[in-house]
């Protein structure tokens, strides 16, 4: 006997789980349907972000920066400290630990706003009025649920190389590289994109000799390209090794190490590595779900094709997060959740996607909003810019955090903030003040007239927008 729902959601990722919590805050009946487990067999809400993505990284990528920051900035302080030893047992303990908390918290979100939860594989079976789902759950046994509306955000995974595979022992993904035992002497990465540098930025400052490789010439092509330069000066200063314009011509795998043979413009080299993560981006994840019962559209690139409204092409059915087009971002795929859960109550659900952050969560942090500068040049818009580094910042200076720089980019004729842009301490923190301008039409003249706090690293975002009508202050 099948249960009927208003809406069943199939993943609990954060598309999935604030769809869920949004469609029963607004009285719609809901199930929630994930089929995570964690590395002890347990099902475990939060999808790859909270499991094995954004938030076990940032765990890391704080444990490392504190480990450097104790070796490189303490005696700046007055502060020796002797002894220090690392303890990579105790930092992946404290990283699980946090895991397991946030996980058991999205449980707890969930019974509380009555949502139903299923722990187990959904696959469609048939239906339209309602739809029928089969949900094969962790203990073998097989449910049949019923649902008016469905919500696809069953997220994405690692994308993986040809001609290596993944053994997570010598080759890993993103997954393998936030449980390694012990620090790798020689590490190798072949991507450098977002995950390969936040990845590579933390097992380098635990000791790792870190290699980055990557096809193209072009280094963090989506970033604008000052910040990238800028980004690419200061990872090379702290010792990663980017190779750029790369073609790998093998890679084997040995009981000892990891041999790749690579091509650039100085002709075929060889490097041995102890470790070898395969960072080459994620692919949107739908196996399983039988959609070719049902008719669902996909694009020619894998993803569940959907209009502005996350609408696919079957009635009533909705994707979003990873599995459909756009930025693979967890914040992005909430909204669209959210955006969704009003529109199926019969609100006017929304997503600006022209405001959406993006942060890479190296050190320093990079942030970005709105338009590149390269992206304005292209499409022939005229825009004046500002300019103001963390250098002339008083309070970066206490902070001993002085790299890096804020630019505004507006319309040259209107004053509108087209684009934000940030390298620097807490990027990921100051990019949502230019997200707030942008989303209210703001100009630069707007945010160069609020008060900003003294002394705070947000006066470098107001110093930038003065920048835009050559009126800053401090440089």
């Amino acid at each position: 006997m099948s249960v009927t729902y208003d809406v069943a959601v199939i993943g609990a990722g954060p598309a999935g789980y604030v769809s869920a919590i949004r469609c029963a805050q607004l009285g719609l009946n809901t199930v929630c349907i994930d089929d995570w487990k964690n590395e002890d067999g347990k099902a475990s809400l939060g999808g790859t972000c909270l499991n094995v993505g954004c938030i076990p990284s940032k765990v890391l990528l704080e444990s490392s920066e504190n480990y450097e920051r104790i070796q490189n900035n303490f005696p700046a302080h007055g502060i020796t400290v002797e002894g220090l030893k690392l303890d990579v047992g105790t930092m992946l303990a404290r990283k699980k630990k946090i895991v397991h908390t946030l996980t058991d918290g999205i449980s707890v979100l969930l019974r509380k706003n009555k949502v139903a939860i299923i722990h187990g594989k959904a696959s469609f079976t048939g239906g339209g009025a309602p739809w029928k789902l089969e949900v094969v759950q962790h203990d073998g046994k097989v449910e049949s649920v019923e649902a008016r509306h469905v919500i696809i955000a069953t997220g994405s995974t690692p994308r993986q190389l040809p001609q290596v595979p993944v053994d997570n022992k010598r080759v890993v993904d993103n997954v393998g590289a936030l449980d390694f035992k012990e620090v790798p002497k020689r590490l190798g990465i072949v991507g450098a994109g977002v995950i390969g540098l936040e990845l590579g930025s933390v097992w380098r400052r635990l000791g790792s000799n870190v290699t980055l490789f990557q096809p193209n010439d072009t280094f963090l092509p989506s970033v604008d390209d000052q910040l990238a330069a800028e980004a690419l000066r200061i990872f090379t200063r702290q010792g990663l090794a980017i190779h750029r314009g790369v073609k790998l011509s093998a890679i084997k795998v040995s009981r000892k190490n990891v041999a790749v043979e690579f091509e650039n413009k100085e002709g075929v080299q060889k490097l041995l590595f102890d470790k070898l993560i395969v960072a080459i981006g994620r692919a949107p994840n739908a196996a399983g779900l039988d959609t070719d019962k049902v008719g669902l559209k996909f694009d020619e690139h894998g993803y569940i094709d959907v209009d502005e409204h996350c609408r696919t092409n079957l009635s009533n059915i909705y994707a979003i997060g990873d599995v459909v087009r756009g930025p693979m971002l967890a914040h992005k795929g909430s909204e669209e959740g959210v955006a969704v859960a009003e529109l199926i109550a019969g609100q006017a659900g929304h997503v600006n996607y022209e405001t959406i952050p993006w942060v890479i969560y190296t050190s320093p942090e990079i942030a970005w909003v709105g338009q590149t500068e390269q992206a304005l040049k292209i499409a022939g818009v005229e825009y004046s810019k500002g300019i103001f580094p963390f250098s002339a910042n008083g309070r970066a200076h206490t902070l001993q955090e002085t790299t890096g720089l804020v630019k505004v980019l507006a319309d040259a004729k209107t004053d509108r903030i087209l684009g934000v842009h940030i390298i620097g301490p807490c990027a990921s923190e100051l990019i949502q003040e230019a997200v707030v301008a942008m989303e209210f039409a703001s100009s630069s003249e707007d945010l160069a007239r609020i008060v900003h706090a003294h002394p705070s690293l947000s006066e470098s975002l107001h110093e930038a927008a003065l920048g835009v009508t050559k009126r800053s202050i401090h440089i």
